[in-house]
């Protein structure tokens, strides 16, 4: 393969390539932002495909109490409706407030303190693990409706689906859109179409009739206080058509400018498409009579051995026909966006990460872009955590569905608390210098204050109805991992508080050291070592010795006598080691040199092989990497590792061994390594550190 000035690309980094594209420059990161129509897939993706099981929770919940409970649907339904236009409503304020990207976690930090910012951003991260775990459950499950053959094999799928996600994630952000947009607009309209017949059908008095219309429920007897609980919890398990209307606040750095105006376009469309499906699928739900139990044995006269198909499935069947092209579109189209729901939690929770690692909540590699410009390391985090949710909880989307929306709302209440602060401050902060526009930014204020009070006051709300519904259907556990999860992001704030306070430079800091002494550590006399000679000697030290530890005097008189046959221009000094020790005898020597010659500057030189195969890490440089740990420990000692690439190496570098150092430019034979042979002109490449002139 050719060469063109960089070396040759291992398996690996073929393989990687092949998966990702090619690597983009810093100056093309504008060329990845998004318009609205790309913007929708990427961002809305989660809470329109939520429109799919939504309902189905919904009913779910209130067939509990049984057939009669049916009735209490409609008016749910709107209260859910009524939530989400506030929400939506609030979060276009909340874009225009804070357009960086931090979204709730900047209103919190802000506006109500350290604490409640990093419980927002501990919340956040928790859903879009979440999200990604119950989308892909959902997707999975309808692919099953479809095909129930494909159940033994639920939680591979589930997991399979994760890391495809991921990869395409990784490929970059403007590719990702490209993929998800056609299955996005797919289930829109498929399900617009499916509303829309299913409603003309029963205008025209032949309304769609679900499989399971005829199937009666063994309802559970409920007192007055657990009809209200019920009610209350159906309306719980509805508000997950809520989760992902946040994920526009935090993407607004991912829009094309106006990046504002673009972002709340493209929120209020995701808003209202929702609302819509939402709606739609409930009422046709209802009238074609679907009965969804949580479990399929309650259902009497159903086959409980089979898996229960879910709501869209029944919907689709009962308008369309259950073998039929527009039900198997239907079903390909729901199982695709919510497979793919779980690509807005791809998008916010690495652009969340980054905004935490860049205050010092989060390591600071979630801030690091990735060959595709994007937050790589915040993506394979997200991806690691939603595959182990799964694996936990076998991709079940009835339990999964009860953690679900708690941190989400979490983050609402106290974003929505931010923003009604964030007014009034705006509002006592107004001066009297321009009437004009004053009236329009006082006038502005009052109109965000109202609207995020009302957000607020719903929100909060529903959170206390959402934890009192949930918290003993394992609810609890998010919970637990949020104050866990926030405690950790103090942590790691204060200790990178620290490390800066340590490293920060002051007025006790000096420079100049007296003396600059250069150590090779010497094993045997091998070609590595004279590598290391060679280094040192250029590098011009003022004092070079080379040290050995001899484990027996044998040693030491053997590596003397090689020492003066070849004429080695450094003086060689030997420590003996009685005890079979490495680093205290070089330490014992520093110390000593020290009291003698005074505080001098020690550059210990470490031979080090680079090697081609995982295995042969195991057999080589153990020794090295255990001096050089713990000579760093030592006060005035750096680590020079001189590499030496073996021929195995040109699996990664695609060259081998150089000849020895200062054979080239001393005029000197090369012996196997003549330009005539393979090896000789792998030789002549360039190599690594560059050769010092003498």
């Amino acid at each position: 393969m050719a060469n063109d000035g960089r070396e040759s690309a291992d398996a690996p980094q073929l393989a990687k390539r092949i998966l990702l594209g090619d690597p983009l420059t810093s100056e093309q990161v504008d060329d990845q932002l998004l318009p609205k129509r790309m913007a929708l897939p990427i961002f809305a993706s989660d809470a329109l495909s939520s429109v799919a099981y939504a309902p189905q929770e919904l009913l779910m919940i209130l067939l509990v109490g049984g057939m009669a409970f049916l009735s209490f649907t409609p008016l749910v339904a709107g209260a859910v409706v009524v939530l989400l236009v506030v929400v939506v409503l609030s979060y276009r304020q909340l874009i225009k407030a804070y357009p960086s990207g931090g979204g709730d976690y900047e209103v919190a930090s802000k506006n109500l303190g350290e604490v409640p910012g990093v419980i927002v951003a501990a919340a956040l991260l928790v859903d879009y693990v979440l999200t990604v775990a119950v989308s892909i459950a959902s997707g999975v499950d309808n692919i099953i409706s479809a095909v129930p053959e494909l159940d033994p094999w639920r939680v591979e799928l589930a997991v399979g689906f994760v890391v495809l996600i991921v990869v395409v994630n990784l490929r970059g952000v403007r590719e990702a859109s490209t993929v998800f947009a056609i299955p996005t607009y797919l289930f829109i309209g498929s399900v617009v179409v499916m509303v829309v017949t299913g409603l003309l059908r029963t205008v025209f008095g032949d309304a769609p009739v679900a499989s399971s219309a005829d199937y009666t429920v063994q309802a559970e007897s409920l007192g007055q206080a657990a009809v209200i609980l019920l009610v209350l919890r159906a309306f719980s398990s509805g508000c997950s058509a809520l989760t992902g209307v946040e994920a526009v606040s935090n993407g607004v750095p991912a829009f094309r400018m106006p990046k504002i105006r673009n972002a709340q376009t493209t929120l209020a469309m995701m808003g209202s498409i929702a609302a819509l499906l939402f709606a739609g699928l409930t009422a046709l739900a209802l009238i074609a009579g679907v009965h969804y139990a949580e479990d399929p044995c309650d259902l009497v006269g159903f086959d409980c051995s089979n898996p229960q198909p879910s709501l869209m499935a029944q919907v689709a069947a009962a308008t369309f026909g259950g073998g039929s092209i527009p039900f198997f579109i239907i079903q390909a189209a729901t199982a695709c966006v919510l497979l793919l729901a779980a690509n807005t939690a791809f998008n916010g929770f690495p652009l969340l990460g980054a905004v935490l690692a860049r205050d010092g909540y989060a390591p600071k590699a979630l801030n690091t872009r990735g060959d595709r410009l994007v937050f790589s390391n915040g993506m394979i985090v997200l991806g690691i955590a939603a595959a182990l949710v799964l694996v936990v909880f076998q991709a079940k989307l009835t339990t999964l569905i009860q953690l679900y929306i708690i941190g989400v709302f979490v983050s609402f209440s106290l974003g929505q608390i931010g923003m009604v602060r964030h007014w009034r401050r705006v509002l006592r902060g107004i001066g009297e210098e321009d009437p004009d526009q004053v009236s329009s930014v006082r006038r502005s204020a009052y109109t965000g204050l109202v609207i995020n009070s009302i957000g607020a006051a719903l929100t909060v709300l529903v959170l206390l109805i959402v934890t009192i519904t949930k918290f003993t259907h394992g609810a609890w556990m998010v919970f637990f991992a949020i104050p866990v999860l926030a405690i950790l992001m103090m942590g790691v704030k204060r200790y990178y508080r620290d490390v800066e306070h340590e490293i920060t430079v002051d007025d006790t800091t000096h420079f100049g050291s007296e003396g600059d002494v250069a150590i090779i550590l010497v094993s045997r006399l091998q070609k590595p070592v004279i590598k290391a000679i060679d280094y040192a000697i250029a590098a011009k030290h003022q004092k070079t010795v080379a040290l050995h530890v001899a484990l027996t005097p044998e040693d030491g008189v053997h590596l003397q006598q090689e020492w003066a046959q070849h004429n080695i221009p450094i003086p060689l000094v030997i420590v003996d080691s009685p005890y079979r020790t490495y680093v205290q005898p070089v330490e014992h020597f520093i110390r000593q040199y020290r009291e003698k010659h005074g505080p001098s500057v020690m550059t210990v030189y470490l031979p080090q092989y680079i090697v081609g195969h995982w295995w042969e890490s195991l057999l080589h440089n153990r020794r090295a990497r255990r001096l050089a740990n713990q000579l760093m420990l030592v006060h005035g000692v750096s680590i020079t590792l001189v590499p030496w690439l073996l021929d195995s190496s040109e699996l990664i570098y695609g060259r081998r061994s150089r000849p020895l150092p200062g054979q080239q430019r001393g005029g000197r034979p090369v012996s196997a390594y003549s330009p005539a042979s393979p090896r000789g002109r792998r030789a002549q490449r360039p190599a690594g550190p560059p050769e010092h002139e003498e």
